[in-house]
């Protein structure tokens, strides 16, 4: 009864998050003088989901209250460069400035010898990869909290509250996910793939999270999710048995469809690669589309503001209960596609490391009697 309550005044504390939301904006765009004619949802949107150079946390008496972050960049006329990205805010610094248009939008550009717009060695601390240091910091957190408790308690102790659902999630997944779909050398990858799984899960907890240190649609960035499907490339390709790689390059299939043109051999490779593009893509696709339709909603309240008070009020109310139903789902969400990656990798591993089994040889009836 216990969890159960927690869970309910957890999910009412984000219900009451997600009201204050629209309201909020609605100050941000009163506040600012923005004109509710000229909101234009496609930027909108974009700026909310896509990576910057510092955390803007509100808006508030017209300034922009935002996290400076460090910009490090590398240019071969003046080396490293090292600063804060609040030196930015008036124009460019050391010869470096956020470019507002064209292939360079939003990134980080200088000028080279020629005079024209280029783009530096970044390694700037940015929005996203500030995010994904503290939520990697909060589940080391979650980790080293479950093995302290472990440490002070006897074998068959049996944990409770916190604790019990994160021993609950580690042994579902555990037991009913890794363990049939790798085989016999799931121990070998399982600290792998239960680090995939809860470094997915938190990420995308934390961007439903509408304010510091969440917001940050981290697997919305197609950058982390290919980080992430190059991990799985790895460990199913560098770690796949001999029989594996006999099945790729040399499949079970006529000889006319191997020899002398390796139809199937390439087929096979090719798969290769198809395959963490679609843990890439899905993952990536399913987050960013859910942080955005949630940013669509909301902007339904300020697109029918001057279309009368009566409209607008309707609008208003069907956008938060629409926005509500939408954020309850994407927890949902959340969850299913950290199961989702991981159940994949954990199958593609599995492929690898298929076991070779000899047919037995049938004995004459005879002896058999």
């Amino acid at each position: 009864m216990r969890n159960v309550s927690l869970l309910i005044t957890c999910l009412w504390c984000l219900l009451a998050v997600l009201l204050s939301t629209p309201s909020a904006l609605g100050r941000e765009a009163a506040e600012t003088g923005t004109d509710t004619k000229k909101l234009n949802v496609k930027e909108f949107i974009l700026e909310h989901v896509g990576d910057a150079y510092e955390w803007h946390i509100t808006t508030w008496g017209g300034r922009h209250l935002s996290i400076p972050l460090p910009v490090i960049a590398y240019t071969k006329e003046q080396g490293w460069n090292l600063f804060m990205s609040s030196k930015l805010h008036h124009g460019a610094y050391r010869g470096f400035y956020i470019s507002h248009e064209g292939a360079h939008n939003g990134k980080l550009v200088t000028y080279n010898r020629e005079g024209a717009e280029a783009r530096p060695l970044d390694l700037s601390l940015t929005k996203n990869a500030t995010a994904i240091i503290i939520n990697c910091i909060i589940l080391i957190c979650i980790v080293l909290s479950v093995v302290r408790w472990y440490k002070k308690h006897p074998l068959r102790s049996v944990p409770r509250g916190f604790i019990g659902a994160v021993e609950m999630f580690i042994m579902n997944i555990h037991d009913e996910l890794i363990k049939p779909c790798v085989g016999a050398d799931y121990k070998r990858y399982a600290p792998y793939l239960l680090t995939a799984f809860f470094f997915i899960l938190i990420n995308n907890l934390m961007g439903l999270i509408p304010f510091f240190p969440g917001g940050a649609a981290t697997t919305g960035n197609i950058a982390v999710t290919f980080v992430m499907a190059l991990c799985t490339f790895v460990a199913v390709n560098l770690f796949g048995n001999k029989e594996y790689w006999r099945e790729v390059l040399w499949p079970d299939v006529p000889v006319w469809m191997k020899a002398p043109l390796p139809l199937m051999p390439l087929i096979e490779v090719f798969g290769l690669f198809t395959k963490p593009f679609a843990l890439m893509v899905r993952l990536f696709a399913n987050i960013l589309a859910g942080h955005a339709i949630v940013l669509g909603l909301t902007c339904l309240i300020f697109l029918t503001v001057t279309m009368g008070p009566a409209l607008n009020a309707g609008m208003t109310a069907i956008s938060v209960v629409m926005t509500i139903l939408m954020s309850f789902l994407e927890l949902l969400v959340a969850y299913i596609q950290a199961y989702v990656f991981t159940m994949l990798s954990a199958v593609f591993i599995g492929l690898s490391r298929p076991q070779h089994h000899h047919q037995p040889k049938i004995q004459p009836i005879e002896n058999q009697i």
